[in-house]
């Protein structure tokens, strides 16, 4: 783990206040800083968590799943990313970690998450279809996480199996290269690789996530035990994230960061992530987050029965033990709509 940033949250003049407070509550989070840790960014810069008494300090991470032992261990409050194998089977190992709203997910237009061929494989009628990805060496960035099952899913459309791919696990950048060497002939990847591989002509697109599996949960934010039994402090941090959810959404348009907010947006992912090219992000397309911050529990299931498939999972833990949406319950009720 090495610290990213950190940093207290400025306050702000805002239609919505909390009662005040001598001193802010700090809430450590983990994040891996990317495009879909917006809804934290905004929260911050926006003064949102200020307005509940909370600042914020925000560790780097690979994964969700490096987060699991320092939530455990009482290092970290809130985690920001995927639900994955594992993290079923460090619940089902004792670390009581807690699903508790959308972070990341793919309605209509909204899909991330991308299936692409090498361009070469489609001009020299390689592939014509997603039933001609048989046999092809896929890139993917782990076993057991959202993007498996994205695959899944459209290779059963097509009467093929997952066993009928070979997959290659490698870090989401490392994609762009394989596309580029030829190390791989298809790829399950993320933004900002997608845009920047296609605007290359390494890569044609197959299909987006929210094509092949409309409002698909691809990551979440989680509470450690030990920060979900402070009530009163988990329900406000939920009330400031879900103040950023809504003026998140008002970023979106059109498949981009197209809407009123979207130029803010843009400007907080330059400052927070490594992705220092306005003209690109103002390419890629963004994750959807229900504005609710409600979890797409049938995704989840969905998933999880796909890595139940594959052998990943290891203990009893479900869907149901890890979920908790009475934070986003108490947060809406209190914030009313929007």
């Amino acid at each position: 783990m090495t610290t990213r940033r950190k940093f207290i949250a400025a306050a702000a003049v805002l239609p919505f206040a909390a009662p005040a407070r001598a001193a802010a509550d700090i809430v450590r989070i983990g994040a891996a800083s990317t495009t879909s840790d917006a809804q934290i960014f905004i929260a911050d810069r926006k003064g949102y968590f200020a307005d509940e008494g909370i600042a914020i300090e925000i560790s780097n991470f690979a994964s969700a799943a490096n987060m699991v032992a320092p939530m455990a261990a009482g290092q970290l409050d809130v985690g920001a990313g995927s639900v994955s194998a594992g993290l079923y089977n460090a619940v089902a190992r004792g670390i009581p970690i807690k699903v508790v709203a959308d972070k990341s997910s793919s309605p209509p237009g909204y899909g991330p998450t991308q299936i692409l061929v090498r361009k070469d494989h489609v001009d020299s009628g390689r592939y014509k279809s997603p039933a001609d990805l048989k046999g092809f060496r896929f890139a993917m960035n782990g076993p057991g996480v959202s993007n498996t099952s994205t695959l899944n899913t459209l290779l059963t459309s097509v009467g093929l199996k997952y066993s009928d791919v070979t997959t290659v696990n490698l870090s989401f950048p490392d994609h762009f290269v394989a596309y580029q060497n030829k190390s791989v002939d298809a790829g399950a990847s993320a933004e900002p690789i997608v845009t920047a591989a296609l605007k290359a002509g390494y890569v044609a697109l197959v299909k987006r996530d929210d094509e092949i599996d409309p409002y698909h949960q691809l990551a979440n934010i989680l509470y450690s035990q030990s920060f979900a039994e402070k009530r009163d402090l988990a329900t406000r941090f939920m009330r400031a994230y879900l103040r950023a959810a809504r003026f998140y959404n008002k970023g979106l348009a059109g498949g981009h960061y197209a809407g009123p907010n979207g130029g803010e947006i843009i400007k907080l992912l330059i400052e927070f992530t490594n992705i220092k090219d306005a003209a690109l992000l103002r390419e890629i397309t963004p994750n959807g987050c229900d504005p609710r911050g409600r979890v797409n529990v049938a995704s989840l299931k969905k998933d999880y029965d796909f890595y139940a498939s594959q052998g990943l999972i290891e203990g009893k833990a479900s869907v149901d033990d890890i979920v908790d949406m009475s934070f986003v319950d108490a947060a809406e009720k209190s914030l009313g709509p929007e």
